[in-house]
C-alpha cells in the first residue's frame, strides 16, 4: 500500500479551454474526457486536444447539467441543476428526452449527480428539497435523498441526507458511499439485491473547511474526495485516516465561510467568490490516462481542468466513469 503523499500546487497543469462550469468530469479508455457544460450538454476533450460540444438540438428549456453519466449505448444522462430539475438523456445527434421529471406526484427538484452501475441501474441524487438550494447549506438540514431507477421504476431508496452529492459503489458493490456536503460527512449504505438500501453508516466526519463533493476510489481501495470552498483533495486509505493530498485555499476566505456555515448564514457568495492561486473551486475528480494515474479535477468556477499525476492508479470502471469497459470502447469507435 502507498504511504501518504502530497501534491504541490505548482505541480498542477491544465487541460482544455473555454469549458463552461465543468463540474463533473469523466474519463474513458480511448482517452476522451467528458465534462458537464452549462451551454446545456456535454463537452468532449479529444486526445488530440480538440473540443467538441454535444448539445441538445431542441432543449425544452436551458438545461444546467451538473452531474453527467455516460451510458453503454453512448448516450449521456444529465442531472439538471436548473430550477426545472429532472433527469434527461442526451444523444450524440442532439436529441433530448426526459428520463425522470416527476416522482411521487411532485416535480423532481434540481438534481445533483447521476451514476449508472454495472447492472445498468440509474442512481440519482437530490441535494435538498429547499428553494433556493442555498437554504440547504446548513448543518441542521437533512432533506436530501437518493433515487433509484431500474426495471421496477423510480423510487426513493435513501432519505434524510445532509445535502446529497456524489455517490459511488465500493469495489465489492455491496456498499453505496455518499458525500453529504453540508452534513460534512461521508456515509455508506448496504445495497440489497433488489436495489433497496440499508441504514446509513457514517464513514468519516469532516471538520474545519471541508465540504465533501466529488468521490471516487483508487485501485488500492482508497477513497478520494474533493472539498469545495477549501479547494482540497483528500484521500482516505483503506483502514486509515483522511489526509490532504492537495490544497489551494485562502485561509481568510475559508474562515469567513466556516463562520457563516456554523451560524447558518452560508450562501452562494461563499461558494462563488473563492480566493485561490490556481484551482477554481474543485468539485469532482476522475482518474484517466493510459496508466490511470492522471487525476482530472472538475470545478465550479474555471474554464479548464486541473490535472496532476498520482503514484496510485485509479480503479477501472467505477460509477459514471466508464474506463476500459469493452462495450464502451466499441461504442466510441462507432461514434467517433
Amino acid at each position: 500500500m502507498m504511504s501518504q503523499f502530497t501534491v504541490d500546487i505548482e505541480e498542477i497543469s491544465f487541460t482544455g479551454e473555454n469549458l463552461f462550469r465543468p463540474e463533473c468530469v469523466l474519463c474513458t479508455a480511448r482517452g476522451n474526457i467528458y465534462t458537464a457544460d452549462w451551454n446545456g450538454g456535454v463537452a468532449c476533450l479529444k486526445p488530440d486536444g480538440r473540443r467538441q460540444l454535444i448539445l441538445p438540438a431542441h432543449p425544452p428549456f436551458p438545461l444546467k447539467p451538473n452531474g453527467i453519466a455516460l451510458c453503454r449505448d453512448g448516450t449521456f444522462l444529465l442531472a439538471n441543476l436548473g430550477d426545472e430539475g429532472g433527469l434527461y438523456r442526451l444523444s450524440r445527434n442532439g436529441s433530448i428526452e426526459p428520463v425522470l421529471v416527476e416522482l411521487e406526484g411532485a416535480p423532481l427538484p434540481p438534481a445533483n449527480f447521476v451514476m449508472v452501475d454495472s447492472q445498468n441501474r440509474i442512481w440519482l441524487t437530490i441535494s435538498t428539497r429547499r428553494t433556493p438550494r442555498a437554504l440547504g447549506y446548513r448543518s441542521d438540514v437533512d432533506d436530501g435523498y437518493i433515487v433509484l431507477l431500474d426495471h421496477g421504476g423510480a423510487r426513493i431508496v435513501a432519505d434524510g441526507l445532509g445535502y446529497t452529492n456524489e455517490v459511488q459503489f465500493d469495489p465489492s458493490e455491496q456498499w453505496l458511499y455518499v458525500n453529504e456536503t453540508f452534513g460534512r460527512r461521508m456515509s455508506r449504505l448496504t445495497v440489497r439485491s433488489d436495489g433497496s438500501l440499508g441504514d446509513r453508516e457514517t464513514v468519516t466526519e469532516f471538520g474545519h473547511g471541508v465540504y465533501p463533493d466529488g468521490l471516487t476510489f483508487d485501485a488500492e481501495g482508497g477513497i478520494w474526495i474533493t472539498s469545495i470552498v477549501s479547494n482540497r483533495v483528500i484521500r482516505i486509505p483503506p483502514g486509515g485516516s483522511p489526509y490532504v493530498v492537495l490544497e489551494d485555499a485562502d485561509p481568510d476566505h475559508v474562515e469567513i465561510a466556516e463562520k457563516a456555515y456554523l451560524n447558518g448564514t452560508m450562501g452562494r457568495p461563499h461558494l462563488d467568490n473563492i480566493n485561490s492561486r490556481r484551482l477554481k473551486n474543485i468539485s469532482s475528480l476522475a482518474f484517466g490516462g493510459p496508466d490511470l494515474q492522471t487525476v482530472y479535477l472538475g470545478c465550479l468556477l474555471g474554464d479548464s481542468l486541473a490535472t496532476f499525476r498520482s503514484p496510485i492508479k485509479g480503479r477501472r470502471c467505477t460509477g459514471n466513469t466508464i474506463f476500459n469497459c469493452q462495450t464502451q470502447r466499441r461504442k466510441e469507435r462507432r461514434d467517433d
